[in-house]
């Protein structure tokens, strides 16, 4: 790929001390997100009958959404702004070229949907993988952590081998992995996706453009924020162990960690996903995931 690999780490005393903090801090995470949902779901109950009419579907392929975020009180008087962090070199955004010609995914007919395992378009080619399950709730850290209703997210990871859709080996002619959602009344977005592979160089995770609009969603130019979500190393090396087509993810795992990552060596602990299992905790039934992401709105 296109990072350097770094030296062999290590793994003694100090990366269990990070294990355990990652931990903790998924489970604090979860959580948080658990209560904050709950709470969402009394005040949607309640209801203030200032918003009902801004709330996008998370479904659909087509349409519009109002920007801006929530009038309504967020469920959640806490969140840490989330670090920006690069976009990457296959962000497909309309920020860099392939073969000499601009790369957009985003302007796109059918690039707004919630299961992006398979392309659209000219191709329905599914990527295998362990499913995955991801929620992102969309928190404003300048105002009081207020849902961002009607925010949208452009959401891409790598294919289970390590290779991006629309840039890398044979996923160059393909563009799944890749999808746009608008968030709800409570700021969430889901994703039903596959868990990345692990590609040498670079720790395992999940990139992210927020946009204020989905009709802004159209040009890297108009996001509001950037940044990746780390995934936890324990479920990394359980589903890189365990399924099939991920054995070049455990031999890179094995040579990266969060601390000598070149992206999360700094903003880690309010960068990691929380994951669980699937009900049945068979590997192949897949996990569940999701994040708080506090957006400097």
């Amino acid at each position: 790929m296109k990072f350097p690999t770094p030296h062999d780490h290590n793994l003694g005393l100090q990366h269990d001390l990070e294990t355990m903090a990652r931990r903790f801090a998924q489970r604090r995470r979860m959580v948080q997100l658990l209560m904050m949902s709950s709470a969402a779901a009394a005040l949607g109950a309640c209801g203030d009958g200032s918003d009902g009419d801004t709330t996008a579907s998370a479904s659909s392929d087509s349409g519009s959404a109002s920007g801006g975020s929530s009038s309504g009180s967020s469920a959640s008087d806490s969140c840490v702004a989330t670090a920006s962090e690069t976009a990457g070199p296959y962000p497909a955004d309309g920020s860099n070229t392939v073969g000499g010609v601009v790369s957009n995914v985003l302007t796109q007919s059918g690039v707004v949907r919630s299961d992006i395992r398979s392309s659209f378009g000219g191709s329905t080619t599914i990527a295998p993988g362990v499913p995955l399950e991801l929620t992102l709730t969309l928190l404003n850290s300048n105002n009081l952590c207020a849902p961002l209703s009607g925010y949208a997210v452009y959401l891409w990871h790598c294919t289970r081998d390590g290779n991006y859709s629309l840039y890398s080996g044979p996923a160059l002619d393909e563009n799944f992995l890749r999808g746009v959602q608008v968030a709800d009344a409570s700021g969430q977005v889901k994703f039903t996706t596959i868990f990345p592979g692990c590609y040498s160089g670079r720790y395992p995770h999940i990139h992210f453009e927020v946009y204020p609009s989905l009709e802004m969603a159209t040009l890297y130019a108009n996001r509001a924020h950037t940044s990746q979500l780390a995934l936890p190393r324990d479920i990394c090396s359980t589903v890189y162990s365990g399924a099939e087509g991920y054995s070049a993810s455990v031999r890179n795992l094995s040579s990266v960690t969060i601390s000598n990552d070149n992206v999360f060596g700094d903003n880690s602990a309010a960068q990691m996903a929380a994951m669980t299992p699937s009900l049945s905790g068979d590997i192949v039934a897949g996990y569940v995931g999701a994040a708080l992401l506090g957006i400097p709105a």
